[in-house]
């Protein structure tokens, strides 16, 4: 009973009979003679319509498995596919199933604010292979002394937005700190943004007037490495102020086109994130990496111990999460926010 109950509330979540219709629109739609006139358009349609027959196929499939499981041996595949629609059917809000640009940036704790940023993209990246998304990092500015200022990775995979979004906000450490000679106890903060990946030609627009683009000669090893051309971008969101750098690529061209993509990112989080109207009013709403705004606490001293301020999810494996083992996190934080 257990099983067919999940089964419900999933169907209900998803509401099925809105599915089949949507099903149906795209399938006619796509018989038209003029549906593949805008190529990229057409193209995220058909993976719309691929998706939600996915959805479908696995529902009718389950319908068929769960009563016979019920009269015998029960079925440990079907909670497994359970568990998996579940977590689709959370991560169904608009752009969940895009890539994603994760940002690390070093807050209160000097030096070892950095080297926390060094540990959480360690972290981060584990993760992602784990999940078999692929990585690449389109930022990075380095420490005085040691360790990371701040780091931005495109991660690229199925719903890896939807998977990382939660992760946004500020991540607290405390430890015994390696950089000084009496190895006292210390906290240090980082800020995680997390934005979609959102291409040209969608809803969010940039203006050309509100965007000023700058380049520089991006930092890097010297001598005959030393980068000699001004190949990075950066842009700059005149309404909001909003800035963002990129240098990984040799190609000005490339790195202004990851540069645009990243600030339209920017954009639709602080949108979604503050629920205004204006752009503009989004200015000075940043929240500072520091006491009182951090969602999550790693603790290595004087215990071992991972706690979700919001979830309240504990794992005492710290070395386990270091290594990109977050499911237990990051699915909770999943469940409950749908759940409200």
């Amino acid at each position: 009973m257990e099983q067919k109950t999940r089964l419900e509330k999933i169907k209900k979540a998803l509401n099925t009979e809105i599915l089949h219709s949507q099903i149906a629109e795209i399938e006619k739609q796509s018989a038209q003679p003029d549906f593949w006139q805008n190529h990229q358009t057409a193209s995220n349609k058909m993976q719309e319509l691929a998706n939600m027959q996915k959805i479908v196929q696995e529902i009718e499939d389950l319908e068929s498995r769960i009563p016979e499981a019920e009269f015998g041996t029960e079925d440990p595949q079907i909670n497994t596919q359970l568990h998996q629609l579940e977590l689709r059917t959370f991560l169904s809000d608009k752009h969940d199933q895009n890539n994603a640009i994760l940002s690390i940036h070093a807050g209160q704790g000097g030096t070892e604010a950095m080297d926390w940023v060094t540990m959480l993209l360690r972290m981060y990246l584990k993760y992602c292979d784990h999940k078999g998304w692929k990585t690449e990092i389109i930022q990075e500015t380095p420490g005085e002394e040691a360790g990371i200022k701040s780091v931005s990775t495109e991660i690229s995979g199925k719903y890896v937005y939807g998977y990382l979004k939660h992760e946004h906000g500020t991540h607290r450490l405390v430890r015994k700190s390696p950089f000084n000679a009496d190895h006292l106890r210390q906290t240090s903060f980082a800020l995680v943004e997390v934005i979609p990946a959102i291409e040209e030609n969608t809803e969010l627009e940039l203006f050309p007037e509100d965007v000023e683009i700058q380049t520089f000669r991006s930092s890097g090893p010297g001598g005959q490495h030393a980068n000699k051309t001004e190949s990075a971008v950066r842009a700059i969101h005149k309404p909001t102020g909003l800035t963002v750098n990129v240098s990984n690529s040799r190609s000005q061209l490339t790195n202004r086109k990851t540069a645009l993509g990243l600030l339209r990112g920017k954009l639709y989080q602080l949108m979604k994130e503050q629920e205004v109207e204006k752009l503009k009013e989004l200015k000075g709403k940043f929240k500072p990496a520091t006491w009182g705004t951090q969602i999550r606490s790693y603790v290595l001293d004087p215990y071992q111990l991972v706690k979700d301020h919001r979830t309240q999810v504990e794992v005492p494996q710290t070395e386990d999460v270091l290594n990109g083992k977050l499911d237990e996190l990051i699915e909770a934080e999943i469940q409950q926010i749908t759940a409200h």
